[in-house]
């Protein structure tokens, strides 16, 4: 087993997360004595096996699925769970999920039904997975058309992040993965957001550097979530970038990924708080370069206000006719704010969108 490790405290007692730079290590130190079944995104089945070779020829079963979000549906488990039943999946089997937040979301939803709960471990390939959601607990599950509309917290047993998985993804998917570091490094001050921002162009070029940063990341994030793990107070602040991220994704057809929508997100919301007097405009033009550098390419993206604005009006964590956003206070520290829809508010959408994604700096 891997020295480089972490362990996270959770309602169930703790799990571990083990770190190694090869896809074959990672699967020596996870694969379980007890019988297991493996539910795989198939590209990375394709991608990585030789890594996966041992992992795939123990499992009694091996399910390999499409990583798109219409198999992350309550509709489609039914046929999921007569899989592994045809499998003779028992309640002191192991679930093994290999791939990103799609299969996660469904490994982790099925292994907490099946048996009234069975363990499973996981295998993250994408850097958003292995940097931010890998932790936490949390599924998600679509249900009646509603995304995210079902779920729990089941953590899973063990979690073995592989550098190696990193090498086969697209630049996109790099840079959807490095939003949410971003966002957390700016949830936990501005000291740990300007070191981050300093390594920014090495990330992409130097893997040690990357994988220090997903540790930090994860390091973040495991204090917000053994405080809160349910996410009923502090864990709300991991939302920000995400209600302007969200409403970005809806608003453009989901044409931005989803982590480089959060980018976006995070450097309106830094915007948006600027305008009404929340945060000293030094602040935002000191966040603003790196937010601005992971979205690049996407800059130019149109995003109808108007469908933003709406989308924003829908987002499920608002109250009455408040918008219920998480923005940055007069020291940049993160906090979570009822905000009314003015004109003003919209004005400043707006002007965010049409004109302050392109320059390198506002004016006070």
């Amino acid at each position: 087993m891997s020295s480089d490790s972490m362990q996270i405290a959770s309602h169930v007692g703790s799990y571990s997360v083990h770190f190694f730079a090869r896809v074959a290590a990672a699967v020596g130190a996870i694969t379980p004595e007890s019988p297991f079944h493996v539910v795989i995104d198939e590209r990375v089945a394709e991608l990585h096996d030789a890594g996966l070779r041992l992992l795939l020829a123990g499992a009694r079963s091996v399910i390999a699925l499409p990583a798109t979000e219409s198999i992350k549906s309550l509709e489609e488990a039914p046929g999921l769970v007569a899989r592994l039943a045809q499998a003779n999946i028992r309640r002191d089997h192991t679930l093994i999920a290999v791939g990103g937040g799609i299969i996660q979301d469904l490994s982790c939803f099925m292994a907490s039904v099946l048996f009234r709960g069975i363990d499973w471990v996981f295998l993250p390939t994408t850097l958003l997975a292995q940097a931010d959601s890998c932790i936490g607990s949390k599924s998600s599950i679509n249900a009646a058309g509603i995304k995210n509309l079902v779920g729990n917290f089941y953590p899973p047993r063990k979690i073995a992040v592989a550098r190696e998985f990193l090498d086969t993804l697209i630049p996109q998917d790099v840079h959807s993965g490095v939003g949410e570091m971003l966002k957390v490094h700016v949830i936990d001050g501005p000291a740990s957001f300007d070191r981050l921002a300093k390594e920014f162009d090495t990330l992409f070029s130097d893997p040690l550097v990357m994988q220090r940063a997903i540790r930090s990341s994860l390091e973040i994030k495991k204090r917000i979530i053994e405080i809160d793990e349910f996410d009923r107070g502090p864990r709300m602040v991991m939302n920000y970038g995400h209600s302007f991220g969200h409403a970005i994704e809806t608003a453009t057809g989901f044409r931005i990924p989803h982590g480089i929508a959060v980018s976006i997100g995070a450097d309106m919301a830094n915007y948006v708080a600027v305008r009404m007097g929340r945060l000293p405009v030094h602040h935002f033009n000191r966040m603003h370069p790196t937010l601005q550098k992971n979205y690049r390419g996407f800059e130019d993206v149109a995003i109808p206000s108007g469908d933003l604005l709406n989308a924003l009006g829908r987002d499920k964590k608002n109250i009455g006719k408040d918008l219920v956003l998480i923005l940055p206070d007069q020291n940049a520290c993160i906090e979570r704010v009822a905000v009314p829809v003015t004109e003003d508010f919209s004005k400043y959408c707006r002007t965010f969108l049409s004109e302050v994604r392109g320059l390198d700096a506002i004016a006070a």
